[in-house]
């Protein structure tokens, strides 16, 4: 792997802001509805490009994550709280929006005793019975491992289970605090053991002080555990604090390409690998491409 720049964030990541009618609409809907999406939330940089597509990613069980890893920019507490209407609001902002395909995320919440599996759960059913040519994506927690959530979120029959693996098994001890390398190959594994047919797919970010050998490691353990769909895109440090680690290296387009080429060469079926690249950049698109 060529050696990628270090320092001052260089020109290709550079965001063009953009805020159209699209963008605005999905905004209000989402303030309307009290929802929280996950691309306010993250502060993702791709947020003006999938509003102006409208599409976005909503946030259940809240705004508040009991984790604090090291590279996140949602807020951090102990919530306490289930909003059980939570469900019905994102179904109604699905068909509001039109969606294709919806994507839904959580806040870690390892106050509640099932992770908010259930939450997960009824989510995807009520987008079921409101737009049932919508396909849904659900992205998760570890649930602290509880392979039980698991089979819960998969009884609902999500069209794509989504849980990131984050970073490579050295790193982690250090940017996911709460997190673990193998619990969340164990959550990803548990996933397609009790439904195969259902894509499963993962996220890794780069630029933390991994190595080329380790990242195809990690793509390895992923494809041994039923992964079909990888993410990977450039960590981007959202503040300064010392709760947020530093970038070690900004990766050029060029190197994307190739670990790109890698993850398709070891046999995934569909690899999104660019700077911007994020859990649910162009989902949409993905199931597309699995469906053909």
């Amino acid at each position: 792997m060529a050696e990628a720049t270090t320092g001052t964030r260089p020109e290709w990541l550079r965001v063009r802001v953009a805020t159209g009618p699209n963008y605005r609409q999905v905004r209000e809907l989402g303030q309307s509805l009290a929802l929280h999406t996950v691309c306010e939330e993250a502060r993702c940089p791709n947020v003006f490009d999938c509003w102006e597509r409208r599409t976005a990613t909503f946030m259940i069980l809240g705004d508040t994550c009991t984790r604090a890893c090291r590279y996140c920019a949602v807020k951090t507490g102990w919530p306490g709280f289930v909003d059980w209407e939570e469900p019905e609001r994102v179904a109604e902002a699905v068909a509001q929006l039109g969606l294709r395909h919806a994507v839904v995320t959580c806040v870690t919440r390892d106050d509640i005793p099932d992770g908010g599996a259930a939450v997960f759960a009824a989510t995807v059913r009520a987008i079921r019975r409101r737009s049932p040519g919508t396909s849904v994506e659900v992205l998760t927690s570890d649930f602290l491992g509880r392979l039980e959530s698991v089979r819960t979120v998969m009884e609902a029959r999500p069209d794509i289970f989504n849980h990131n693996i984050e970073t490579v098994r050295r790193l982690h001890p250090e940017v996911r605090l709460k997190g673990g390398y193998e619990r969340s190959l164990a959550v990803l594994a548990e996933a397609h053991r009790l439904a195969p047919e259902i894509p499963t797919k993962s996220g890794l970010m780069v630029g933390l002080g991994e190595s080329f050998e380790e990242i195809e490691a990690t793509m390895r353990d992923l494809l041994a555990v039923g992964v079909s769909i990888l993410t990977i895109g450039q960590y981007l440090r959202p503040s300064s604090s010392k709760r947020h680690v530093p970038v070690a290296r900004y990766y050029p387009p060029e190197e994307f390409r190739r670990l790109k080429e890698r993850g398709l060469e070891l046999g995934f079926r569909v690899v999104e690998s660019g700077p911007f690249v994020r859990s649910s950049y162009h989902a949409d698109e993905q199931v597309a491409r699995l469906r053909e």
